[in-house]
């Protein structure tokens, strides 16, 4: 029996991934209904927000082991087991149907003169803004992430009526350009307006908390949700930050946030999750955070992980400015494909959509390996 107590809380991560899963049945279990397996349960259990047990156990040993355990830890490891092998449904978002058996790139469009990536280089003319946004469905992006206000460190807030003129041009003219449109906002009018415009997915920075409307905007839409954690949902979202364990703070305050939305009436089925990496949290943070997106599995929902051209990319390759981050950018992209991540959220498309290519390719060699 292991000795913890009452308040104790497990986490799960899987471990030992597999090329070739064929060759080890009963020995692996898929991570979700991606192509990626894994051989083994990487567990955590905290008290108090302390590590007091971990270890690593093959998937063969895991019901023996788990078998020992209070009876309240052995529901919380069957639930987290079976968040890791869910199988995502597909999101219908008008024409375009995205599937999880395969991760997606979400280029990101910001209608912003003072994103810290690209600012002004779309403000102006929305006709220039959406050929863009044409180049990156053509390209291969299955989502186009457009947003009206930049939420880097030191931004001013935009007034919603500004944010709208931005990014519902470019939304109309966006309609027909075969990739799913995500419209980047925490205010529940853009949000009206993006959705009559043909929006078909809400990512909202604020996880629905900065306008008290948004929910209910969103759950009346009927629209896919991204739900991101920051410390703060106020209107400096990195403000405030204090962490004991950023993994496991970042996951509860997820964990928790979607079982609020779901109580409120929201469908689960809808909900997508982001760590938030670079909001409110270090070099230190982001690195942890990026090691630990498998653990995020364990929330049962697709993980969404944008890492382009950030700062800690600056921060580890000799302070390299923003716009010569790009082999960065694709490692970061890489590892959260390969870590099972559904969704990447980049700058540049064409080349995160021939890594994602690359690997697709490598998966498949290994699954269908011949004996």
């Amino acid at each position: 029996m292991m000795a913890v107590g009452a308040d104790a809380k497990l986490y799960l991560k899987p471990a030992g991934l597999l090329d070739s899963p064929q060759f080890f049945d009963e020995k692996n279990k898929r991570l979700n209904n991606s192509l990626i397996w894994f051989s083994q349960i990487e567990y955590w259990v905290f008290e108090d927000n302390i590590p007091v047990q971990r270890d690593l156990i093959s998937i063969e040993n895991w019901p023996d082991i788990t078998a020992h355990w209070p009876e309240y830890l052995q529901e919380r490891a069957a639930g987290l087991l079976a968040n890791l092998t869910r199988s995502h449904a597909p999101l219908q978002c008008g024409d375009r149907i995205l599937r999880f058996d395969q991760p997606h790139v979400m280029g990101i469009l910001n209608r912003t003169p003072d994103s810290f990536s690209d600012g002004g280089k779309h403000d102006g003319d929305p006709q220039i803004a959406a050929n863009s946004g044409f180049e990156m469905a053509t390209a291969g992006a299955s989502i186009i992430d457009i947003g009206g206000e930049s939420t880097r460190p030191g931004a001013e807030t935009v007034w919603e009526g500004d944010e709208i003129k931005r990014v519902i041009p470019v939304l109309e003219k966006l309609s027909q350009c075969g990739a799913a449109l995500s419209i980047d906002t925490r205010k529940a009018a853009v949000m009206e307006e993006a959705i009559a415009a043909g929006a078909h997915i809400i990512n909202d920075v604020s996880a629905l908390l900065h306008d008290k409307r948004s929910l209910e905007v969103a759950g009346i839409s009927g629209l896919p949700v991204v739900l991101m954690h920051a410390p703060s949902s106020g209107k400096d979202p990195h403000k405030g930050a204090a962490y004991g364990n950023i993994v496991t703070d970042t996951f509860d305050w997820l964990e928790q946030r979607i079982a609020d939305i779901v109580t409120a009436g929201f469908e689960r089925e809808k909900i997508i999750v982001d760590p938030g990496l670079g909001f409110g949290k270090s070099l230190s943070d982001n690195l942890a955070l990026m090691n630990n997106i498998a653990a995020f599995h364990a929330l049962g929902q697709p993980l969404l992980i944008g890492a382009s051209r950030k700062r800690m990319i600056g921060a580890l390759s000799k302070e390299a400015p923003v716009d010569e981050r790009l082999g960065g950018s694709i490692a970061f992209a890489h590892h959260a494909i390969q870590q099972g991540a559904q969704i990447v959220r980049v700058h540049d498309v064409p080349e995160t959509v021939q890594a994602a290519q690359i690997w697709r390719g490598m998966r498949d060699a290994g699954v269908t390996a011949p004996v």
